[in-house]
């Protein structure tokens, strides 16, 4: 008996059933990048968001390694290899975590996502700073708690 749900699942199903846009623009707006200035990162991850890019308010990304492959675009199959934790540094993913393929631009994992692997190269590793909004909110999923910044180091593999 498999107790334990896969972390895709989780994201997908998180995805799917939490209802973010209900936050509203003006909401969003307020707590976009005012929380990510104000969180406390642990040392270990290395967040640096003064040399990260900002891709919308809430969500920034910092290329560890830039990919030489092709670019994935909305509407693009891709997968990633990933890790994801929280700003406490405690991980919520599981180091044999199988690789998540997903069609960019359909609504099928975390708008942090959708919005911060747009551009990315395959063969690069970006870190992305997800702001609650932009993650699961007020509902948390899993491992996952209510409000939580997440940092995820995300691996493309593979562009269709």
């Amino acid at each position: 008996m498999q107790v334990r749900r896969s972390l895709l699942e989780i994201f997908v199903g998180a995805a799917i059933t939490l209802s973010i846009p209900s936050l509203g623009h003006a909401q969003a707006r307020r707590t976009g990048d005012a929380v990510l200035d104000t969180v406390q990162f642990a040392a270990e991850l290395e967040v640096d968001l003064e040399t990260s890019k900002r891709v919308a308010r809430g969500l920034y990304f910092r290329d560890l390694i830039t990919g030489t492959g092709r670019t994935a675009h909305r509407g693009d199959e891709v997968t990633v290899r990933y890790g994801g934790r929280l700003a406490d540094g405690r991980s919520f993913t599981a180091p044999e975590e199988p690789p998540a393929t997903f069609k960019l631009g359909a609504g099928t994992v975390i708008q942090g996502w959708e919005r911060g692997l747009s551009g990315m190269r395959v063969g690069g590793l970006r870190q992305l700073v997800i702001a609650p909004y932009l993650g699961y909110g007020s509902k948390g999923a899993g491992l996952i708690p209510a409000n939580a910044v997440l940092v995820f180091d995300v691996e493309l593999v593979s562009v269709k």
